[in-house]
């Protein structure tokens, strides 16, 4: 040992210990290395997603360890870049804090229920209601923000960074930018060919990267809401109207659309499911259309998109928002039109017709009276409650009726408060949000459950129906907005890319049941709508169907999307 240490050590080990504790607990760092440090903090610990999906694919690919080392060198790198540009003293420890807070909290829905963030979801995200928001907090996410969000953060508040004067600083930056930047060039040139081949067969993989994934969406999400601006609503189907010939006799005319929530159709019995999840529809004189898909697998993008006219190839939100949809052309037509609403909102699809919440206090106030015949508890409402004074509004309609019951049905991730005890029927269910703590058997029980209790839901929207049956030519249509993965492949809830997403987030249940004075009102063929249950079908039908329904004539109407246009006589 060199006689200078020792002597060092020897006579003096309280200061020297002291030192270097002092340097453990109050470390001294230049703005340069504390981004570095904590780039390589967020690509290694935040994108677990990330990489387990890369290596999945890797593994199939058979992707050469000099490929998959250049990608945590582009992520390093780039992650740097952005992070360089944010260190100016006073402002990088507030940025670093809040950035490794967002990807604490990205990593914690990517890793435990295998979604993806992009724009849609931040909007899905932001426009919840604070009962759905609830769902989602748990144990786990504070381990998640603890361990990725509170220690690493106290440690950057206890960095001491040095600081030098302007001018050099900003050459400091400078030189840290460019230096990433060409290392970034540098690699991506030098693996072009796998970058291109990996971008267009995986391009979903950028949607993982994170925090980046969920700070783009974020300003992504943040720009179009701001540019938009005062949004004018162009009105469509300006010349629609009623159908008066042949109606002298016929009685009015009562459609109630359910849209379901997150109801795949994959577990209705109805279509084959080994339990019995349908057992009242089965009974019932039902036409049940077994191949439906979804416009999207968020009801941000599903639920404005199957009330417009635009189709999914064509729809985008910019679009819908800007443009009247189905609702809008009823009621320019005649029709009578209420939304009665159980969920987080109709996404603006009703913002021009008479809305009902019930179960909501009448103050306007978002939390739950506990009236409603016991139907709300603990500020959730069940969605027999969307039948709750209906038969009251139906005595007093006027006109021809379109009804939408907007449910909260199949909401995860807590399954087991979307069914009230009464319809437990298949136990041991998963009674917690922490869908990764139960058996599959109990997380799959309690989905089913829900499935359960819709069927009592619409078994009893048809009895409701057949009640008013003197008075009206009734019909129910009930359609889901989007599917659920229930950790098939290690993905939960839904809200997956639509292009990647797996079908038990896009195939959904569409069941039509009508009575016989609407079926002879509208000269309908049951028996050539049954040939009909198996063709494929999805949301694009729903604008044109609900049009014929309703006997509404306008040009926006489109014969070929009408599931009903070639079984009337």
């Amino acid at each position: 040992m060199n006689q200078k240490i020792k002597n060092i050590l020897l006579s003096s080990p309280p200061s020297f210990f002291r030192r270097v504790l002092e340097r453990i607990l109050h470390p001294r760092v230049s703005s340069i290395q504390l981004t570095l440090a904590v780039s390589g903090l967020l690509v290694c610990f935040y994108n677990t997603a990330f990489w387990s999906e890369l290596w999945k694919i890797a593994a199939a690919s058979q992707q050469s360890w000099f490929f998959l080392a250049s990608i945590f060198l582009v992520l390093l790198v780039f992650i740097n870049f952005c992070l360089s540009l944010l260190s100016f003293r006073y402002f990088i420890k507030p940025s670093l804090i809040i950035i490794l807070f967002v990807a604490a909290f990205a990593a914690y829905f990517m890793k435990t229920y295998g979604i993806m963030i992009d724009r849609s979801m931040i909007k899905n995200i932001l426009t919840m209601d604070v009962g759905n928001v609830s769902e989602l907090l748990n144990v786990k996410m504070l381990y998640f923000v603890v361990v990725l969000g509170v220690l690493p953060s106290l440690v950057i508040v206890r960095v001491e960074i040095r600081h030098y004067a302007l001018v050099k600083e900003l050459f400091m930056m400078l030189g840290a930018v460019l230096t990433s930047l060409v290392i970034f060039v540098v690699v991506l040139i030098s693996f072009y060919k796998d970058y291109i081949s990996l971008g267009n067969n995986y391009n979903y993989l950028r949607h993982l990267i994170n925090p980046v994934n969920s700070i783009y969406a974020v300003v992504s999400f943040v720009k179009k809401t701001v540019t938009s601006g005062n949004v004018v609503v162009r009105p469509i189907g300006e010349d629609a109207r009623l159908e008066t010939v042949g109606r002298e006799q016929s009685k009015k005319r009562l459609v109630i659309l359910v849209v379901g929530e997150a109801a795949r159709a994959r577990n209705f019995s109805l279509n084959g499911y080994g339990k019995k999840t349908n057992p009242l529809l089965e009974k019932e004189d039902i036409l049940n259309f077994t191949n439906t898909w979804s416009c999207g697998t968020v009801s941000t993008l599903s639920l404005p998109c199957m009330f417009s006219h635009f189709g999914q190839e064509a729809y985008s939100d910019a679009k819908a928002e800007r443009h009247e949809g189905l609702l809008d052309v009823l009621k320019r037509a005649g029709v009578q039109v209420l939304w009665r609403e159980n969920n987080s909102g109709c996404r603006g699809v009703c913002d021009r017709v008479e809305i009902q919440m019930p179960g909501r206090q009448e103050s306007g106030a978002r939390g739950r009276s506990p009236g409603e015949d016991g139907l709300c508890v603990d500020g959730e409402c069940q969605d027999m409650v969307l039948l709750s004074g209906l038969q009251s509004y139906i005595d007093h309609i006027e006109s021809d009726a379109f009804i939408v019951l907007h449910q909260k049905g199949s909401y995860g991730p807590a399954y087991y408060r979307r069914s009230p005890p009464a319809f437990k029927a298949f136990l041991p269910e998963c009674t917690t949000n922490q869908l990764q703590e139960c058996r599959t058997d109990e997380l799959v029980n309690a989905y089913d459950n829900t499935i359960l209790y819709t069927d009592y839901f619409l078994a009893q929207v048809i009895d409701l129906l057949k009640k008013n049956g003197e008075q009206f030519e009734g019909a129910m249509l009930y359609l889901s907005d989007s599917g659920e993965s229930l950790g098939e492949k290690n993905i939960y809830l839904h809200g997956v890319p639509y292009m990647i997403a797996p079908d038990e987030q896009k195939h959904v249940p569409f069941i039509l049941w009508m009575g016989e004075a609407f079926a002879a009102g509208s000269r309908l063929d049951k028996e050539c709508l049954r040939k009909k249950i198996d063709a494929p079908l999805s949301h694009d039908n729903l604008f044109h169907s609900a049009l014929g329904m309703m006997r509404v004539k306008t040009a926006m109407y489109n014969k070929e999307l009408d599931i009903f246009a070639g079984c009337r006589q």
